[in-house]
């Protein structure tokens, strides 16, 4: 199967939002409020960057977002990953990974100095992404699974990774 990245346009939106709801159904640590997440970044202006990915006859099979994250380091540039979807009929076929690489192209060309995540450790790895020593985030999660990678910067800093406030009101 072939897949296809591009942006979001605003025809995609409820594509998207059907996505994301099958991709998290169940998910141990889902509270089904991840396509309402994405909606309400995207009425803020808040995502840096949002892409899907169609597959041959144009459907929407996956999407992945970012929006800017604040470092209580005062370390600028920096975006959080939220969330990375793919219709449950599409997984294990790399559409995950491609959308990934893509959201990467993009942050650095944009600039950012580096991406966090809230995830799985055992798939968010592969991409570079590990637990940092001193850098935490604002919200309680399980241990190991807020991870972080740079991109253009050259270090990961210590520091409380602070969530736009639409993630942090979720």
């Amino acid at each position: 199967m072939t897949a296809y990245v591009r942006d979001e346009t605003p025809a995609d939106a409820g594509a998207i939002a059907a996505v994301v709801t099958a991709a998290f159904d169940g998910h141990p640590y889902s509270d089904g409020t991840e396509a309402a997440l994405v909606t309400r970044l995207r009425a803020a202006g808040a995502l840096s960057a949002s892409l899907v990915a169609v597959d041959e006859a144009g459907e929407v099979i996956g999407h992945v977002s970012s929006s800017p994250v604040v470092l209580d380091a005062d370390t600028g540039g920096w975006e959080g990953l939220a969330p990375l979807s793919v219709h449950p009929d599409h997984q294990r076929r790399g559409v995950g990974s491609a959308l990934v690489q893509a959201l990467f192209g993009r942050l650095r060309a944009q600039g950012a100095a580096g991406v966090v995540v809230l995830g799985d450790p055992a798939y968010y790895h592969r991409f570079g992404f590990a637990a940092r020593d001193g850098l935490r985030c604002e919200f309680d999660v399980p241990a190991g699974h807020f991870m972080a990678m740079a991109l253009t910067a050259s270090v990961v800093p210590a520091a409380i990774v602070h969530f736009h406030p639409v993630i942090a009101a979720s």
